[in-house]
Order: C-alpha cells, then sequence, then structure tokens
C-alpha cells in the first residue's frame, strides 16, 4: 500500500487468518477498506510463533479456507496436521492468488481509536508510528492468542545467554545442539518445545508449575493419492465440521457413558488415543464433560498412558494434572512428548516443590539448586481472547474505555459488538465460539456475518449500528450458563480467562471469555438474529 489515502469505510485490524478473509469479502463487494497490521508481514499467529514445533493440531484440510473451489483444488497439504513454515506458506498463497496484499499496509499497529459520536459517526485511529485513520466500520481480526505474556521473575533482563518468549522465537535459526536449554512452562506451546528439541540439544531442564493433559497428535504426511482423495469429499469434510460441536471431522459418542461397559470403554478410547487429532477429546463420550464420575475415569485412563510412556514412575507422576480433570482446560496434543523425559539429558523440575527465585546472569536459581543455561525459553502463554483489545486504547460513546467496561470480563453481543462501541465489529471476538472450536472454520461464519450486516448498513445509508444493552445482557447470560454447565468452569486455563503473568487475575474467578454452547449453536443464533431482522441490534439510519 503506498498512497497516503487516510479515509476508508472499513478499517480491518490484523492481517491474520481471519483478517486475510475479511478483506477478501470486503473488496469483492467493492467496499472501499483496508488491513492494518502490526506486524512486518501477514499470517498473525503463523507469522510469530517460529518455534521449533508449532504446528495445527486441527487437521490441515479441515483448517485452510472452503471460500474457493479453485483453491481447494489447487493447495495439497504435505502433512495431516501442517507445520509453521507451510501454514504461512499456505496464507501467504492465498493473499497472492487473490491479489490481497495492495489492500494491506503493515508495520502499521494500531496505538488506539476513539469514536466520533457528535460530527461524523466515525472511528479516528491512530498508529504507534504517529500515522492517523478514520474509517465509518471497524472490524477487528486481531486473534485469540496474540498477546504473549512472560513471567515476572527477578533478574530477567541479567541473563548472559539467549530468552525470549516462544512468540517472540527468531526468524534466524537458533543454534540448539550442544546447548544447555531451559523451557519454562509446559502448556501447549512448552509441549510442542520440549518435544520438538529434546533430542537436539545439549542438556534439556523443563521447569513445570503446573502439568496439563496431553494425548497424542498421530500426525502423518499425506501422499498425493490422499491428497486427491481428501479433494473429492471436501463438502463431505466442510459439512462435518460445520455439524459438530467442536467444528472437527470428530463427532461425540452418543450412546451414553453409562450404557458402555467399561471394558468397551476402555477399548474404545484405545482407539481414540491412537486416532489423529482431537479424537479421544472431541470423539468421546458428552458425560466426561459434565459428569464428575465420568470424568474421573476418562482421567485415570488418560494418567495410565502417560504412566506407560514415562519410565519413571516420580517423573510420570509429576506429568499427571492433579488439580484438574481431562478436558477442564484447553487439551494439547504431542508428538513423543513424554518419552522425552525418559532421555537422559533431559530433567523436569517442579517448581511448585522448588520454586525459582531469580534469573542470574547464567541461568536460573530454584530455592535449591542452580542450573547453567546457555537458552531460556519461556513458554508462558497468552493474556487470551481479550489482551489484543487491551493493548489498544479504545474509547466508545462518551470517551468510555473498553478495558474498563471489560476490566472484570467481557460484555458482547454474540461476540461481534459490544454496547457503547458503534460499528465495531469483532471478527473472532470475545464470547464468540471462535475460542472453543477449530478456529477457521468459526470465523468464516463470522466474517461472513459481519460483512453481511456491515453491507447491510452501507447499502441503506445506516450511519450507525451498537448492540443493545438488554441483548447484549441476555448473551451474557446465555454465555454463562454454557461455561457454567460444564466441568471446564472450574479450570485454570485461558478458555476461563486464568493466567498468573496477566496482573490483577484471580485464581477460581471465572472470565466468561469464549461461547461454550457449540458450533452449530453459535451459527444457527447468528442465523436467527438476521432472520429476525437483526434484532437486539440498534441501527440508525439518521
Amino acid at each position: 500500500m503506498t498512497d497516503k489515502k487516510r479515509h476508508f469505510d472499513v478499517i480491518v485490524i490484523g492481517a491474520g487468518v481471519s483478517g486475510i478473509y475479511q478483506i477478501k469479502r470486503l473488496i469483492d463487494l467493492g467496499i472501499d477498506a483496508i488491513v492494518l497490521e502490526g506486524d512486518e508481514d501477514l499470517g498473525g499467529t503463523w507469522y510469530r510463533n517460529r518455534y521449533p514445533g508449532a504446528r495445527f493440531d486441527s487437521e490441515s484440510y479441515t483448517y485452510g479456507y472452503s471460500f474457493s473451489k479453485e483453491l481447494l483444488e489447487e493447495w495439497h497439504w504435505t502433512e495431516r496436521f501442517s507445520s509453521q513454515p507451510e501454514n504461512l506458506k499456505y496464507l501467504n498463497y492465498v493473499a497472492d492468488k487473490f491479489g490481497l496484499r495492495r489492500h494491506m499496509q503493515f508495520n502499521a499497529r494500531v496505538a488506539s481509536m476513539a469514536w466520533d459520536e457528535e460530527a461524523r459517526h466515525c472511528w479516528h485511529l491512530e498508529l504507534q508510528n504517529g500515522e492517523a485513520y478514520t474509517a465509518r466500520f471497524v472490524i477487528t481480526g486481531i486473534g485469540v492468542l496474540s498477546v504473549p505474556t512472560p513471567p515476572h521473575i527477578k533478574g530477567m533482563d541479567d541473563f548472559k545467554g539467549d530468552s525470549f518468549h516462544t512468540y517472540w522465537w527468531p526468524k534466524e535459526p537458533v543454534p540448539l545442539a550442544g546447548r544447555r536449554v531451559g523451557v519454562i512452562g509446559t502448556g501447549a506451546t512448552g509441549i510442542q518445545v520440549i518435544a520438538e528439541i529434546a533430542d537436539k540439544v545439549g542438556e534439556l531442564t523443563v521447569f513445570q508449575r503446573r502439568p496439563n493433559w496431553s494425548t497424542p497428535l498421530n500426525n502423518s504426511p499425506i501422499s498425493e493419492e490422499e491428497m486427491a482423495e481428501i479433494r473429492g469429499r471436501y463438502d463431505e469434510i466442510f459439512a462435518n465440521c460445520a455439524s459438530s460441536p467442536g467444528g472437527f471431522e470428530h463427532v461425540p459418542d452418543r450412546r451414553g457413558f453409562w450404557t458402555v461397559p467399561k471394558e468397551e470403554r476402555i477399548a474404545f478410547w484405545d482407539k481414540l488415543y491412537d486416532t489423529p487429532g482431537f479424537a479421544l477429546f472431541a470423539g468421546n463420550f458428552r458425560e466426561i464433560f459434565v459428569d464428575e464420575k465420568a470424568n474421573r475415569e476418562i482421567s485415570d485412563y488418560v494418567a495410565s498412558r502417560i504412566r506407560q510412556r514415562v519410565h519413571n514412575p516420580k517423573v510420570a507422576e509429576k506429568l499427571i494434572p492433579k488439580d484438574h480433570g481431562f478436558g477442564m482446560q484447553r487439551l494439547p496434543l504431542e508428538t513423543r512428548y513424554f518419552e522425552a523425559y525418559n532421555r537422559d539429558n533431559v530433567r523436569l523440575i517442579d517448581i511448585t516443590e522448588t520454586p525459582i527465585e531469580r534469573i542470574t546472569p547464567a541461568g536460573i536459581r530454584t530455592t535449591t539448586s542452580h542450573y547453567d543455561l546457555d537458552l531460556i525459553v519461556y513458554a508462558t502463554g497468552f493474556d487470551a481472547v481479550t489482551g489484543a483489545f487491551d493493548r489498544m486504547v479504545i474509547r466508545g460513546v462518551d470517551g468510555v474505555l473498553l478495558s474498563d467496561k471489560w476490566r472484570d470480563g467481557p460484555s458482547t453481543y454474540l461476540g461481534i459488538l459490544t454496547n457503547g462501541f458503534p460499528n465495531m465489529l469483532m471478527v473472532a471476538g470475545p464470547q464468540s465460539a471462535s475460542g472453543s472450536t477449530n478456529y477457521p472454520r468459526t470465523i468464516e461464519g463470522g466474517v461472513d456475518w459481519a460483512t453481511d450486516l456491515v453491507t447491510h448498513a452501507i447499502d441503506n445509508g445506516v450511519t450507525r449500528i451498537e448492540a443493545e444493552a438488554g441483548a447484549e445482557q441476555e448473551w451474557q447470560e446465555e454465555v454463562k450458563q454454557a461455561c457454567d454447565g460444564l466441568l471446564l468452569s472450574r479450570g485454570q486455563g485461558w478458555f476461563t480467562g486464568y493466567n498468573s503473568n496477566v496482573a490483577g487475575r484471580e485464581v477460581g474467578k471465572v472470565r466468561y471469555q469464549t461461547y461454550f454452547g457449540t458450533g452449530p449453536k453459535y451459527a444457527a443464533r447468528l442465523k436467527q438474529v438476521v432472520a429476525d431482522g437483526y434484532c437486539g441490534i440498534d441501527i440508525d439510519e439518521s
């Protein structure tokens, strides 16, 4: 983007998976729009997360866009669960194929947004570099996990070796051979990193606070023949994803947990454990998510599989969660992660027993030992769902700050609109189903819905659209009920807004950040709102 145009009908923030599709829809309709992207190039999650082991945990062919038959015919996924380099290559291919780059401006991170209520009914945006833009509508595509949260440990700046959060993994190759590496964190990212580098480093020391349940990814290459077969059933694949609760091809077993004898349940779980992807999570009995006894049984089963894979019984027990059951937090998938702890060069440090006191110039000191290190990797997660909004100063009607409105948790209508902030639409926003489902399957529907609403406004001379306060409150209750009905409401993961590296977050206090009422129910609700004449939305045609 080389011209100096500063006003647009629509500004899209973020050139990740959702932003790419969003700008495609807008320009196809001839709407005057631009994408502002803070990074040097497009890709979002797949541009930044370059750490070893980063890859899909959704089947590749269910993650890609479905909007173009031609694109589906052209692209060959080389792995069932594609790695970060291929994912970024795919997104670049999409952008180049459809000529989207000319509608994007990079190194354009939005610092603040302010709503002009009196004069123009538009948004004023200011970038970190001082540039200013205005737009009738703003559509955010800023991601669910785009604000990393490094820990707060004394001495982090004193370390003389290399250190970085996984989100900021350098573009240049990071030497690993022969080096003493420390990884802090065993969430989804840490599990991927640890499994990938264990056999490549000199020594690997893992600092774990809370273990997570994790099951095998069961990845494999996709041959030309298999890819041809996949292309032949894309309609079926996407139909299956649209009808399944989580947006995957895996669907729950509806026989009823207690109607199946225990021996059959174990045999069924053995099969799911060896099936690629989220099979054990998404293809299981529904009772494991709501019934404590059923959840205890599946948790005991997964614990037994961990014990089978880790040779040292003491280490195995440290890798088995004791504070939450299976499926009560975001489930990481792994490739020989547990086997990494069978290696002589890998050691596990339980920092609940021996807390980290500080980072020293030479490594990490706990209450009992000092660990000499050449590289420290912070796999300590993200300020999920709302963090990217909090990073901007967003002022709505009467100058109210969005961060103030959402201080105790987000409040939205359908995860797309929020009262007091007119003409701002959120794709994969807080309280949408994007955080709880196969991401692209939900965001395509979200983009289509947001595009239709904006088009309706433009075509009808609408100057202002805003969620009604009452409709927003009703959606709040629906989001709350869907979450509270599940055992995961007791979890301490990002699903419920917990992250100890985010100031002010309380253990045990649920932030209702994600809609857990299933993808199909969410899609049906969006459709019904339109059928009812955009009920719950104040549409001002003045």
